[in-house]
């Protein structure tokens, strides 16, 4: 690894500060009380190639990796968007062109790099279902061979952006789990269009982020060409193995980017604030709480750093991935639990935006996967049994 600051990394982290500070936290406070997607901040990062930093060059993209796109989202979250500057990049942006780019056809790559690179295509990815939950072996949705067409039937849960995606990736089972000698066999990844007439979708009330919706999805005969398969059939867990790993990643980077944004906007209070003759930062009892959770986020965001370079290099990076996006949520959620706790009362008025933050920054212990997951696959890297 290699900590130097490049002329690159300069500008992505300069960027991503431009366009946080056009679209800072009161911008997002409106977004959310309307429940509207930021369009013009979706475009705004089309035009500054963030779209398009996962893409090769010969796609339009910038042909950059994960250290940079982490760079980008942990910018884009510090520095006013919160869970936004995560959560329109982690889905397009991350897993659909990585999967695209490792594991598409010549012609899937022609069809969607470009669109992606430029912001014109929004993927949603179909994975979680009812039933199945974090089990992702479990999955019920089906795919069977129909001549040279695959007819799809199932349901998703939690799907974000399929409200208004134009393609999903879509993770089903082309041979059921009980033919199989092990549960990663059998799975298979489909390209859907969303417009499709079998396609219905509907948003779940949600507790926050609600600039984008969470939905349903209903699929049924859904009809799909051959050649809409990405990667191999009955071998898609390993391109979705591929996809996660920038999911958590890119997770981490939210974790630790609502964190300081957090932390920096209670230390900016904390100096102004009075309260007994002096500025309430005076007291270490509100200012060691943040100080101790900004040390920890800063030791998560290097061992994030390290998963992004081990990607980037092609290398195995499971085991770094749990532990960046873990370490990288427990310190966020403590320090914009501390952060509230230094504003008082205020902390739980919405014009400070202190509480926006601490509902989205709860997803992180949730998705994309649980805090308990990630510690099973730490737990069995460090040796100890099999606990599912």
């Amino acid at each position: 690894m290699n900590f130097e600051t490049t002329q690159e990394r300069s500008m992505i982290r300069s960027t991503a500060e431009d366009i946080a500070g056009e679209y800072g936290p009161e911008y997002w406070r409106e977004k959310e009380e309307d429940g509207e997607f930021a369009q013009a901040f979706w475009d705004e990062l089309g035009e500054a190639g963030f779209h398009g930093l996962l893409v090769p060059e010969e796609y339009e993209g910038a042909g950059m990796g994960m250290q940079e796109m982490g760079l980008a989202m942990e910018t884009l979250c510090a520095e006013g968007c919160g869970m936004a500057g995560t959560w329109y990049l982690v889905l397009t942006a991350g897993m659909a062109a990585v999967g695209i780019r490792e594991h598409g056809t010549d012609e899937q790559k022609e069809r969607y790099l470009p669109d992606i690179a430029a912001g014109d295509r929004n993927f949603s990815i179909g994975i979680t279902e009812p039933e199945a939950g974090t089990n992702t072996l479990n999955v019920a949705t089906r795919a069977e061979k129909d001549g040279d067409e695959y007819v799809l039937n199932g349901n998703k849960a939690w799907i974000t952006f399929s409200d208004r995606a134009d393609n999903m990736i879509l993770v089903t089972r082309t041979t059921p789990r009980e033919e199989v000698d092990r549960g990663v066999d059998g799975i298979s990844l489909f390209i859907v269009d969303m417009d499709d007439p079998g396609i219905d979708v509907s948003p779940i009330p949600k507790h926050g982020i609600n600039y984008s919706k969470s939905c349903e999805v209903f699929i049924e005969d859904v009809r799909v060409p051959e050649e809409n398969l990405l990667g191999e059939k009955d071998g898609g867990w390993w391109t979705l193995v591929d996809m996660l790993n920038p999911e958590r990643i890119g997770f981490a980077a939210a974790g630790t980017g609502i964190g300081k944004l957090a932390a920096d906007t209670a230390i900016e209070y904390a100096n102004d604030r009075e309260v007994f003759d002096a500025p309430v930062g005076s007291h270490q009892g509100v200012s060691f709480p943040i100080t101790q959770a900004y040390a920890e986020m800063e030791t998560a965001t290097l061992m994030r750093e390290k998963a992004a370079w081990l990607y980037d290099q092609g290398e195995d990076c499971g085991y770094e991935t749990n532990v960046a996006k873990a370490t990288a949520v427990n310190a966020g959620i403590e320090a914009v639990k501390q952060s509230m706790q230094a504003f008082g009362g205020w902390g739980y008025a919405k014009e400070y935006d202190v509480e926006r933050w601490w509902r989205e920054i709860n997803l992180t212990r949730l998705a994309p996967v649980s805090q308990q997951m990630a510690y099973n696959h730490i737990s069995q890297q460090l040796g100890f049994p099999k606990s599912y």
